[in-house]
């Protein structure tokens, strides 16, 4: 589906089943593209067929790079249909294992909220947001959907703002505060006679509307390309021309950590590096009915990658490993400078 077709043209079944598809073509990709697809039988009505896409998923030999989300989802799409001790139980289980990943905790949480377990679904983001942020000088743009949530059940249960309440105040960039949009009164409003409260809660709406269009006017990171050592070798030795791209494989890991790095300066959201190999580069040219030694074509190669999922978020989380692979944590190794 183009980022830009309206929601209310989409068939569904038809992308699900597309999307399966194309998962069977690219089986690196499989999760990523199973996950989409499940999500489009959420959305046609077909939730069975999407909690079979789960389980599918959940019982591959190959395994996911987050196992964590698609457990997360499953439970969110089971009690949508009436299987709510499962879905339960899936839910304990992911907060239990304490995942890194902020997704699967707004998941669970949501999916709490959505069924009026308020209390549950503070402690549930707070959980989250106490494993990922304490200590953390600059929230990554993935925990922001983390402290958003967080911050709208709290004001439903009319609990006074903390610390992490302010933060996500001031990460919000909509022209209405988060306080009004989190008023549980809103809803009182709708029902106004006064045509100044139903104007306001209009405004309130389109302002909303406008922070979901700007998270899903990026459904995937801008991502920079990276080559591990053996393939940058493999690469240049195939295509030697790429020498004045890419000089060595030092300058090439500095130049990532130094792009990324500006791209966030310049207040870039949702960054991630995709990591390329040589035979998935040369059928990407191929496809593109051109040569590998094209340079046009290297940024071209990362936004597919991203487009599949392959992308892993920039900076990564406290104590993870540096994206270069080097096996010491980030902040010993290109993020030192941070």
């Amino acid at each position: 589906m183009r980022p830009d077709t309206p929601a209310e043209n989409v068939d569904h079944t038809a992308e699900a089943a597309r999307l399966e598809r194309t998962a069977g073509l690219y089986p690196e990709d499989a999760e990523a593209l199973l996950l989409q697809a499940a999500a489009h039988l959420e959305l046609s009505g077909d939730r069975p067929a999407a909690t079979a896409l789960y389980d599918r998923l959940l019982a591959s030999s190959a395994p996911l790079d987050n196992p964590h989300l698609v457990r997360a989802l499953k439970a969110s799409n089971l009690w949508e249909y009436g299987h709510e001790a499962e879905a339960r139980a899936i839910i304990d289980g992911v907060r239990s294992s304490s995942p890194r990943d902020p997704a699967a905790w707004v998941i669970v949480a949501e999916a709490l909220e959505s069924h009026d377990e308020l209390e549950q679904a503070q402690e549930t983001f707070t959980e989250g947001a106490r494993l990922l942020l304490t200590d953390v000088p600059e929230p990554p743009y993935a925990t922001h959907p983390l402290l958003f949530g967080r911050h709208r059940v709290r004001r439903m249960l009319g609990v006074a703002h903390d610390e992490w309440d302010a933060l996500a105040d001031t990460l919000h960039s909509m022209p209405i505060s988060l306080d009004e949009l989190h008023d549980p009164k809103r809803v009182w409003s709708l029902g106004s006679d006064n045509p100044a409260e139903l104007e306001a809660e209009i405004s309130r709406l389109r302002a909303e509307l406008g922070a979901y269009r700007e998270a899903l006017s990026r459904p995937f990171p801008v991502a920079v390309l990276h080559w591990t050592a053996d393939e940058l070798t493999e690469l240049l030795s195939a295509y030697p021309s790429l020498s004045a791209e890419y000089p060595s494989h030092e300058e090439h890991l500095a130049t990532i950590e130094g792009s990324l790095r500006e791209l966030s300066a310049s207040g870039t959201p949702n960054l991630g590096i995709v990591t390329g190999t040589v035979p998935s580069y040369e059928a990407f040219a191929a496809s593109e009915l051109s040569s590998p030694d094209d340079t046009t074509l290297l940024p071209q190669y990362a936004t597919t990658l991203a487009a599949r999922g392959r992308a892993v978020a920039w900076p990564p989380q406290r104590g993870a490993g540096c994206w270069c692979g080097s096996g010491r944590a980030y902040g010993e190794c290109h993020g030192t400078g941070s």
